[in-house]
């Protein structure tokens, strides 16, 4: 017989923050987080998206045992702002049984059916900035750590309970030695002249998060379009500064600002941190901070995020990017990069990289079922 019940105290939470160390301890590919930051991600008091969200976090038992885990979102500014009524579900994991999974989404399904809402997706974070997808194709490379991993059996499961594919994202990998910079330079130099853009480059995490804002509004601006796209609100800039921003290399921030010094393009990069974070095994004491600081230094790199203004789309802005990134990797050394998970019908974003040989190493979907 499978227990669900909804976490209530703190060693409930350090459970469910925990579960997936046990369900993937053999896994070479599994990235864990940090456990101190993924608990505070539930904390209203920490994460303040949680002032505009309802969260519940539950637990699955059978003999005892924890055998899984789930979180029920509903996101107020999608439902309401939005008028889109749907149940998100996130932070999914569960062993290779359908009574253990179905328990679990059984428990999101009522929670969006007493807020009337009219279908569940996942699984999903928040926002768009957390982490997306069950992972369907690609289960032979390492992980991120702004991503989810899983067992290839999750996919069956969702399938048999009925659940179907919403979304498809991918994930590509480039060699450094792939890139061709050159027609990218030339480029750069004419849409420099012709619209009176300049880069701007950062040394200090002070400068670059005193310009921050900008790039989240821009960030607001050149995705809106997207299917399912929530605005990040004043609060939640705060507090991507404090969780993120602070910890990536101002190097690997790349602005494009126009006459007025008004941004019109950005793009974010961070070190891998997969393989520190398989070592330090989820905490940071004693010695985790060192290793990740040391992975700071690390030749493969992960695109987060590129945004451009909607009225400078299709001017060539990302050539400008692009060869500002190749002079900082090529100092760096870097070897790898690798794209984080893109919209499959987001084909603007995929026709920028057209160029540089890329190679798909990963697919995710988010899965829906009306309620």
């Amino acid at each position: 017989m499978i227990v669900v019940e909804e976490v209530r105290s703190k060693r409930q939470l350090k459970a469910f923050v925990k579960f997936p160390f046990e369900l993937y301890k053999d896994s070479r590919y599994w990235v864990p987080p940090i456990i101190k930051e993924e608990m505070a991600v539930f904390n209203p008091s920490k994460n303040p998206i949680l002032q505009n969200a309802n969260l519940k976090l539950f637990l699955g038992y059978k003999d005892g045992e924890v055998v899984g885990r789930v979180a029920a979102i509903v996101n107020w500014i999608e439902v309401k702002a939005q008028n889109t009524k749907k149940m998100r579900f996130g932070w999914f994991d569960f062993i290779d049984d359908v009574e253990v999974s179905k328990a679990l989404l059984d428990k999101v399904s009522e929670i969006g059916k007493s807020h009337k809402l009219d279908y569940m997706e996942g699984p999903v974070g928040f926002s768009n900035l957390d982490k997306v997808g069950i992972l369907t194709y690609g289960f032979e490379h390492i992980g991120t750590m702004v991503s989810w991993y899983n067992h290839s059996y999750y996919k069956k499961h969702l399938e048999i309970l009925n659940f179907k594919v919403e979304k498809e994202y991918l994930e590509h990998s480039h060699a450094f030695s792939d890139i061709k910079i050159k027609n990218y330079n030339r480029l750069e130099s004419v849409i420099k002249k012709r619209y009176g853009l300049r880069a701007l480059n950062f040394s200090k995490t002070k400068d670059m998060i005193d310009r921050a804002d900008e790039m989240f509004d821009l960030f607001n601006e050149s995705y809106a379009s997207l299917s399912s796209f929530v605005k990040i609100t004043d609060l939640q800039k705060e507090y991507m500064k404090k969780k993120f921003l602070n910890f990536i290399n101002p190097e690997y921030i790349k602005f494009v600002i126009n006459r007025d010094e008004k941004l019109v393009g950005f793009a974010v990069v961070m070190p891998s941190f997969a393989k520190a974070l398989q070592k330090i095994k989820g905490r940071l004491f004693p010695f985790g901070v060192f290793e990740l600081l040391k992975a700071q230094k690390a030749k493969a790199v992960n695109f987060l995020l590129i945004g451009v203004h909607p009225e400078y789309q299709n001017k060539g802005v990302h050539a400008i990017i692009f060869s500002e990134y190749h002079r900082t990797f090529t100092k760096k050394g870097i070897q790898e990069c690798r794209r984080t998970p893109e919209l499959a019908d987001n084909l603007a974003i995929q026709k920028l990289w057209t160029d540089f040989n890329p190679k798909l190493i990963k697919k995710r979907c988010t899965y829906r079922k009306n309620l």
